[in-house]
């Protein structure tokens, strides 16, 4: 153990022995820790904080734009009302985003970035289970 590792332990130590950690929030509570297993190692910084700053990449947030589209488009299919003007628009909606995201994904080199692209497919997933 380095010396600032064995110090800082030491300061730990010594206010958990004068009680300095009983006021805080979420004394006494589990964790919550996030599950980062499914991001690529390379990207799980950037995303945290990203995330933590409750910013969120343009390319994930048209991913959930799909999603939403699809489903409401779905729901037009199985109501019979898919080729109303609502469903004409929906479907044109989502063309545009799908378009877009991939326009986005080009000008970042992200579609041909391998762990990205098995990122982004997990995240589609995710979203997919989500809106059920």
């Amino acid at each position: 153990m380095g010396m600032m590792s064995w110090l800082a332990e030491q300061r730990i130590q010594e206010s958990m022995r004068n009680g300095e950690f009983r006021d805080l929030p979420g004394h006494g509570k589990p964790l919550e820790l996030e599950d980062l297993s499914g991001v690529p190692e390379e990207l799980r910084m950037s995303f945290k904080i990203m995330k933590n700053s409750g910013l969120v990449p343009e390319e994930i947030s048209l991913r959930a734009e799909c999603v939403t589209l699809e489903g409401l488009l779905a729901a037009c299919h199985n109501s019979g009302s898919a080729e109303t003007s609502e469903g004409k628009a929906l479907r044109s909606k989502l063309s545009m985003k799908r378009l877009r995201l991939q326009e986005l994904l080009r000008e970042r080199g992200l579609d041909s970035n391998p762990a990205f692209m098995q990122y982004s497919a997990q995240i589609h997933e995710q979203m997919i289970k989500e809106e059920e």
